[in-house]
This record gives C-alpha cells, structure tokens and sequence, in this order.
C-alpha cells in the first residue's frame, strides 16, 4: 500500500505529525512525503527513523524534496 502525505508549505511540526499520522494508517508499506524545507525534510527523516521506518530515498523535487519512507513486515 502507497500512501503521499503533501506538506509543503506547512511548518514544523505539521509535516512530521501528517508523516506519523500516516504511518498509523498503513502501517506498512510506502509513504511519500513531500516537503519544501530543509528542516521539515530533515524532522521527518528522524521522525520515520524513530518509527522503525526506513527513508528508502530523499530527491529534490520542484522548491522541495520527496522523500520515501518505507516498511516491512
């Protein structure tokens, strides 16, 4: 299951409570995560990490970055 959480534009901790949030819901799988900070790319990275998730990629997209978290099992 694939799941985007878009977060641009919003500010710290916004795109890291809609990344948690989201990953409540899968569960497992991918998440994409789109953001347009530094910071929030960063906070969300951590927050995945904390999670037992994986960040599988981190590309620059647009103003931002897209970054992929997944999880197996």
């Amino acid at each position: 299951m694939s799941s985007t959480v878009d977060a641009r534009g919003l500010s710290c901790p916004q795109p890291v409570i809609m990344t948690l949030n989201a990953m409540k819901k899968v569960k497992k799988g991918s998440i994409e995560v789109v953001v347009d900070t530094d910071t929030a790319k960063e906070n969300v990275s951590r927050a995945a990490k904390s999670q037992g998730w994986e960040v599988a990629t981190i590309q620059p997209e647009d103003e931002g970055y897209r970054l992929t978290i997944k999880k197996e099992g």
